[in-house]
């Protein structure tokens, strides 16, 4: 695979020597904490048989368990994604609002619809809130998550829609017999209480809990935040082979935002205010429950189902440049409904001596979102008609099969197939000056193969290789238009190679090239007239490894570089042009010296390099780096003492920068901010 790379390529000789391990061989088979050595564990409550969250995984992926996520030290679950291999975070500082992701040559993953989320297997994507596939993850309290895992790409048959660039797929704990609680605070009024308990009320039953209160009041004027979080599940048994788990979410969020500066703004003053700026906000309220059942037909087939269902109310005002110079308060308003059920088989056999691991199942969701719209507000009072005021339904039907069979040690092949088809409608609920599309929505189903192949060559050397299949749906409103009805889903396909190597025991090494082909790109042939017809190609490699030099220093490093090419699109002007949005290459480096029996420190650096700003590449936004410092004291085996200073030299720099209203706009990174906290556990 050819490809030409920006600046950052000798952060790759770095990466090579030091950088941190793809997790792949640390992921547990199935709920939380699992040992890598079992087998998908067939007691356990799981939505579906999670084959690839198996150590013998052909796809790459990174696996985060619940000692490394607190390590980290983290308020909200994404920030763990700067430890993935050619994974970036777009900050975009508009409190309550969630952040974008780059990941495989996508932009906006979190934001849109480039990357799927899925907590115990239920996706938290949202079909049109804001953009199709937005994403937020406030919603999970990061104490609570007993494992985090990051596949690159289109590569999981068990999830069909918004994964074209990847899918976290977050495990909450399961049962144990814990009490943590951590506790911070630090500049800026940040106050970050996080508890979590395991319990056991009765034989047989486990109880898990966790809370989160956050607030902060943001390092930039009007631009304070408070989110309150609270899940729970309790599991038990129905009989000898039966259980059943009945967990619940409720999550109420509040903020202000001070918007993005111009550039002018920015330049003046990075933590300023632009004067135009209104009483921007967020306010967010999120529930969910369901119910898990899990029947063991035999000691090696297991039957699995769930029913769940979601109720969220997400209103966010805006304040942005509109051309001359001009800027207006919008106002976007989302409540959602989400029902959804599934139920599959998960199994364990062997044929002919070949241990074969499979899942089969089923599932269905119905999202329905009633719509809000209006422009031109008064420091939120309406002052007009609604652009759009409608409601409208996206349901599916799904179909998954996935089998992983162990022939020889050379020859691991990995089988899926994911069948989906949607359909739904659109209906106005009031008078709107809008002209954007409402109507039923044309029936589209996609089908999606997996395939993969892992060689293990020696105990210390293992490769893998697969090709798989993804698709997206028409964006917005596109969809929900009769003369669409020729349209099909986006594919993306994806073909990739890795090789994991581990030369000698304190060192570890990983590295994975890529290239992901999207066709059938929408494009507009005239007013209300659509067709399939852009190509673009995605390029890229992600290195990571891990050393520990003596028992008292560990170095890591994770590194990634992106390449993209518009190969056809309705623009002639564009094609040659690359992906906007995609940082060029990112890289976390990472030093750990405990240089006293219980006093740790700790160094991060962070660099992300440059993306261009627009389709046409004319405009290019800078590249940045930032240090982070960690001082750990563990003043015994259960208490923790740490402070933590993010952004060590006090940078100036934009993690977000894009072209709007005519406007180059800033969303500013944070200045030099200091942490104390403290982690106990009983």
């Amino acid at each position: 695979m050819s490809a030409t790379y920006r600046s950052g390529a000798p952060l790759l000789v770095l990466a090579a020597l030091t950088a941190s391990p793809p997790g792949l061989a640390d992921a547990p088979a199935g709920g939380a904490g699992a040992p890598d050595s079992e087998r998908l564990p067939i007691a356990e409550i799981v939505v579906k048989g999670q084959i690839m969250d198996r150590a013998e995984t052909a796809f790459s992926a990174t696996r985060f368990d619940a000692t490394a996520l607190r390590e980290q030290k983290i308020s909200q679950p994404e920030q763990i994604f700067d430890q993935v291999p050619g994974m970036s975070i777009r900050d975009y500082g508009l409190s309550g609002v969630a952040n974008s992701f780059s990941i495989r040559g996508f932009g906006d993953g979190g934001h849109g619809g480039d990357l799927g989320v899925v907590i115990d297997g239920i996706p938290l994507n949202e079909a049109m809130s804001h953009a199709d596939g937005y994403v937020d993850l406030n919603v999970i309290v990061p104490l609570e998550v007993g494992g985090m895992t990051v596949f690159k790409g289109p590569v999981s048959s068990l999830y069909g829609n918004y994964n074209r660039g990847g899918l976290v797929k977050v495990d909450t704990r399961k049962g144990g017999d814990y009490r943590d609680l951590d506790v911070s605070g630090g500049s800026d009024g940040l106050l970050d209480i996080q508890g979590a308990v395991g319990l056991e009320p009765a034989p047989g039953q486990a109880l898990n809990l966790a809370l989160q209160h956050y607030q902060s009041d943001g390092f930039r004027p009007r631009s304070d935040t408070r989110r309150d979080t609270l899940s729970g599940r309790w599991a038990f048994p129905l009989g000898a082979d039966t259980r059943l788990a009945l967990s619940g979410r409720w999550h109420d969020a509040d903020s202000d935002s001070a918007s993005y500066l111009t550039e002018a703004d920015y330049r003046r003053d990075p933590y300023g205010i632009n004067a135009n700026v209104q009483n921007d906000g967020a306010e967010k309220s999120f529930a969910t429950l369901r119910a898990d059942l899990s029947h063991q037909l035999s000691s090696n087939l297991q039957l699995l189902g769930f029913l769940y269902g979601t109720e969220q109310d997400f209103s966010r005002w805006f304040s942005r440049p509109v051309g001359g110079g001009q800027w207006r308060q919008r106002e976007e308003s989302y409540d959602r409904e989400v029902a959804g059920a599934g139920i599959s088989l998960n199994g364990q056999h062997e044929a002919g001596g070949t241990p074969l691991t499979w899942v089969a199942g089923v599932e269905s969701y119905r999202e329905a979102t009633d719509y809000v719209y209006y422009d031109g507000l008064d420091r939120r009072q309406r002052t007009g008609p609604a652009i759009n005021d409608r409601r409208t339904e996206l349901d599916s039907v799904s179909a998954f099969a996935e089998l992983q069979a162990e022939w020889h040690p050379l020859f691991q092949p990995s089988l899926g197939l994911r069948y989906d088809r949607f359909d739904g409608d659109c209906r106005k609920q009031g008078p709107e000056t809008g002209t954007s599309p409402c109507s039923e929505l044309n029936d589209l189903d996609n089908l999606s193969p997996k395939l993969g192949l892992r060689s293990d060559w020696t105990d210390n050397l293992v490769a893998r290789a697969s090709w798989s299949e993804g698709f997206a749906l028409p964006s917005g409103w596109i969809k929900y238009q009769s003369e669409a009805a020729n349209l099909d889903p986006v594919t993306f396909r994806q073909l990739e190679a890795g090789i994991t190597w581990t030369p000698i025991e304190t060192l570890e090494l990983d590295l994975a090239l890529f290239e992901v082909d999207s066709d059938g790109e929408v494009r507009t042939v005239d007013t209300g007239i659509y067709e399939n017809y852009g190509e673009t190609e995605r390029r890229g490699l992600e290195a990571s490894a891990a050393w520990q030099p003596h028992p008292s220093l560990s170095l890591s490093a994770v590194y990634g570089v992106n390449d993209s090419e518009v190969l056809k699109n309705a623009d002639p002007g564009l094609v040659g042009k690359e992906v906007g949005g995609v940082s060029d290459y990112s890289a976390t480096l990472q030093a750990g010296w405990a240089f006293l029996p219980d006093w740790r420190v700790n160094l991060i650096w962070r660099a992300v390099g440059g993306y261009a700003l627009n389709a046409d590449n004319s405009a290019y936004a800078d590249s940045y780096d930032v240090v982070d410092l960690e001082l750990d004291w563990r003043i015994n085996p259960r208490t923790n003492l740490y402070a933590r200073v993010d952004n060590l030299a006090d940078e100036e720099y934009a993690p977000t920068r894009f072209m709007f209203g005519g406007e180059n706009l800033f969303a500013t990174g944070a200045p030099r901010q200091l942490r104390l906290g403290l982690q106990i556990s009983l």
